[in-house]
């Protein structure tokens, strides 16, 4: 079975005033320390424990960023990761880096935000990669798994016939048809809080039966498959922590709450 090779984009729209990396006054987001540990090294090794994965590359601005952490620059200097400058938006870092990539197939793309991923959950998504046929795959977690683990937590989630879906911002592709799905987020994604930019990206059919709940995630996926001509599929995650990122501070405090429970725990 062929190894997994991992992307990392890790880049920041906003830098310094970022209110995430405001918190420590730190020039980017991703060199936050989370639980005392910086943020994307935790990413970095949750995709590093996994047996699946043979390379590592991290899209981010500059390597100078990198090197702002001790942690990072030593872990750049062993070759645990390998440094990608990124481009404008997510797809064209997408593209970008599958182009500066010798034989990125078969690829998953993470982000630098995902600090509570787990090499289990990395393991996960790639088991189902390689049973499942397909061009590009996603990652997502039922809302009822969510629910039972944070009763009280409220989030946003993708409300279908086949009940509510997060998306767990695990990505995967087998090859170049699959960059056509990457290219919904050349304006940026975060399509809940920008309708505009699901319309555009994925037409209106798809935004008509996503709104009135007129089919389940596997048939949305089938959807977009016929609109780009390529096969997409959902792969479900049975974690709760999956499709919690770092984007505000409130996710910040809410990842340490969990990532100190975990330690007790252990």
């Amino acid at each position: 079975m062929k190894k997994v090779t991992a992307l990392i984009l890790a880049a920041s729209r906003k830098g310094p005033r970022d209110e995430v990396a405001q918190l420590q006054g730190v020039s980017h987001k991703c060199l936050v320390e989370v639980d005392g540990i910086v943020m994307l090294k935790r990413v970095v090794d949750a995709i590093a424990g996994s047996d699946y994965v043979d390379r590592i590359f991290v899209s981010i601005e500059s390597e100078a960023v990198l090197r702002e952490s001790d942690v990072l620059s030593e872990m750049l200097d062993r070759d645990v990761f390998t440094f990608l400058p990124s481009a404008d938006n997510l797809f064209s870092s997408i593209q970008q880096g599958v182009g500066a990539i010798e034989d990125p197939y078969p690829l998953i793309i993470s982000t630098g935000d995902n600090a509570l991923h787990t090499t289990e959950y990395i393991d996960h998504f790639c088991t189902e990669l390689h049973a499942t046929e397909g061009d590009g795959f996603a990652g997502f977690t039922p809302a009822q798994t969510i629910l039972d683990a944070y009763p009280d937590g409220k989030r946003a989630f993708h409300e279908l016939k086949d009940g509510g879906w997060s998306s767990c911002n695990l990505y995967g592709q087998k090859n170049d048809k699959a960059l056509t799905a990457a290219k919904a987020f050349e304006t940026g994604g975060q399509f809940g809080k920008q309708p505009r930019r699901l319309l555009k990206a994925m037409g209106l059919g798809f935004a008509i039966k996503y709104k009135f709940k007129l089919t389940t995630l596997q048939g949305l996926a089938d959807h977009l498959s016929r609109r780009w001509d390529l096969n997409l599929k959902p792969i479900a995650m049975p974690f709760a922590d999956a499709p919690i990122d770092v984007d505000n501070v409130g996710d910040f405090h809410r990842s340490e709450r969990i990532l100190k429970k975990r330690r007790e725990v252990a």
